[in-house]
Parts: structure tokens; C-alpha cells; sequence
């Protein structure tokens, strides 16, 4: 099976047609754009509007997803499916179909919609995750985003609980900018002893990923393998190659770029998914329609994002990359 690489991942948004079906062809051609630039696909995930697609859409991005890599000459990159749903038995379900489309990993994200219930005992979230990564025939990644699961936060206690759980847990994206837990849920996985007692399915390395590309260069200190962030969509190579300069250990020009990323991302952060959109719109002609009931984004707003002088760094800094 295809590892789990380090690096840079882009999570994918889910681009439609005026009448709201999925616009296959356009995301097939960013899939392409994103990999081309040394990033990792994530398909149906928050930035994807997973929670608007349904099972069968789910599956097509996947397969998609996995004939445009294969288009390209990279085979060996995988593709991340987000699998998280209300309930055990359909993030089962979606995990399977994921896997069947051409996934090689899935992510769940908690459920949130009975997050008080599930916050009074935790064993129920430890138990969710366990169930679907034990039942899933492909490798789970745990997603920590308190913003969209209702405030469910996972602490390193628990996270370090689910994977004793299961071997099929492969990793975790943590989305709550919380370095101390990265570094805390690393310093027990990676311990001698605890892989030996708790080794992972297949062989493969646990692998703790930021939700965020602004805290990347601090957190690899610590163990970080790389980031999920928004931002590549738009700029993938310049993404890659702070994640370059960290592994050589170039701090200085690490630092100057990352500097750089971060005030950018802040931009990104504040447009969200509609805001995303209508940037690759202006940029590839892709739909700028999220599904209803998400609105677009004013032209008066995309405006100043385009014409705010950090932004305009990155995009120069990408395209002489480019």
C-alpha cells in the first residue's frame, strides 16, 4: 500500500456546476494542480463540504481524485478521504466506499451533533474511533477540529487512548493549533517501548499533521510530519518548500517563509470555503458556488483579499517558483 507521506496535503474543496452537481472535470484539474506542486490530496473533508455530499458523490471524488494522479505520472502519491459521519455505522459505511473508490486513507473527524452526550463520557469517543478504525479496511486518521465538531476537543490523553485501541489508527490531524498536545501525543507514540506494545498496522509510522500551515516550523521541533492546510490550494509550491527548509534545517530561510505563509493564511482563514472558491475562481475559472446553503463571496470582499499586500507576496513568491 502507498505510505503515509510527510509534507504538504491540500484539502480539496468540492467544486459544482450551476445546478450544484459536482463539477468532476474542474476538480479533477486541481487535483492535478495541487499534486504537480508536492502536495498530498484530501478529498471530502471540511474544506471539501463533506457534510453537503452524499455517499455517492463522496465516492466519485475519490475516483477522480486517484485516475488524475494516475494521469500524471504520480501513482505513488495516495489519496486521503474524509470518512466522519454522526454515527458509528456510517463512518463505517463511508470508510468502506472511500476504499472502494481508490482511498488509501480515510480521516473522521467526532461527531458533533450529540457532543454534549459524548463530552460527559469520553469512552464514547474512544470507542467511536476504535470501532471504525478496527472496521475500516484502510488506515484511520484521527481529525481533531473542535471548530466544526461543536467543541469537541480531544486532549493528548485520549487521542494516546485511541491509538493503544486500535493498530489501524495511522495518525492524527490536529486542527487546534495546540503544539503542547503534538508534542505530548509524539513523545509517547514514538517511544521505544510504546511501539513495541502498540506497533502499527502494516508497519508504517504514526504521523501527527497540523491543521495548520502558520505553527508548521515551530511544531516539526517536535515532531510534526507536515501540514493540512487550505492555503496550497492557491499556492502549493511555496508550501512545499517551507516544508523543504525545514527538513534541511535552513532556520533562517525557513523563518522568512514561514513569516510570510503565516500572514497570508490569516487572509485565507477569515474567507473560508466560499471565500477559497471564488479566489480559484478569479484564478482557473473554476465554480465559485459553494452548495447552498453557503452563499459566495461578494466580489467587493475577494477584492481586497487579492489586492492586500501579504497576500500579494505569496502569490509572487509562488510564481517565481513557478
Amino acid at each position: 500500500m502507498r505510505p503515509l507521506p510527510t509534507g504538504i496535503y491540500t484539502p480539496l474543496p468540492c467544486f459544482f456546476n450551476e445546478n450544484e452537481d459536482l463539477d468532476l472535470e474542474a476538480f479533477s484539474k486541481h487535483v492535478k494542480f495541487t499534486a504537480a506542486g508536492g502536495t498530498v490530496p484530501v478529498v471530502s473533508g471540511t474544506m471539501g463540504e463533506a457534510v453537503h455530499l452524499s455517499h455517492e458523490e463522496r465516492a466519485q471524488l475519490v475516483e477522480t481524485a486517484r485516475n488524475a494522479l494516475d494521469e500524471i505520472n504520480l501513482a505513488d502519491v495516495p489519496v486521503v478521504a474524509g470518512a466522519g459521519a454522526p454515527s458509528t455505522r456510517e463512518s463505517i459505511q463511508l470508510c468502506r466506499e472511500a476504499a472502494a473508490a481508490g482511498a488509501d486513507y480515510v480521516m473522521v473527524i467526532p461527531p458533533g451533533y450529540y457532543a454534549g452526550a459524548l463530552l460527559s463520557d469520553t469512552r464514547c469517543i474512544r470507542d467511536f474511533f476504535v470501532q471504525i478504525a478496527e472496521a475500516s479496511p484502510v488506515p484511520v486518521i484521527i481529525y481533531n477540529f473542535p471548530g466544526v465538531s461543536s467543541g469537541i476537543d480531544m486532549d493528548s490523553d485520549l487521542i494516546i487512548d485511541i491509538v493503544k485501541g486500535s493498530s489501524n489508527v495511522c495518525g492524527v490531524k490536529l486542527t487546534c493549533a495546540n503544539v503542547g498536545k503534538l508534542t505530548r501525543i509524539m513523545a509517547a507514540v514514538s517511544a521505544p517501548e510504546f511501539e513495541t506494545q502498540y506497533p502499527r498496522r502494516f508497519g508504517f509510522t504514526f504521523r501527527a499533521i497540523d491543521g495548520f500551515i502558520d505553527f508548521l516550523l515551530p511544531s516539526i521541533s517536535v515532531g510534526a510530519a507536515g501540514a493540512i492546510s487550505g492555503l496550497p490550494n492557491i499556492a502549493p509550491k511555496i508550501c512545499v518548500k517551507l516544508w523543504e527548509l525545514c527538513l534541511r534545517k535552513e532556520w533562517g530561510e525557513a523563518q522568512k517563509l514561514q513569516n510570510a505563509i503565516s500572514l497570508a493564511d490569516g487572509i485565507a482563514l477569515k474567507i473560508g470555503i466560499a471565500g477559497m472558491k471564488k479566489v480559484l475562481h478569479r484564478r482557473f475559472g473554476y465554480g465559485e458556488r459553494p452548495r447552498l446553503p453557503l452563499l459566495p463571496m461578494a466580489d467587493s470582499v475577494v477584492e481586497k483579499v487579492l489586492d492586500n499586500p501579504y497576500w500579494k507576496e505569496l502569490m509572487e513568491l509562488e510564481a517565481n517558483l513557478e
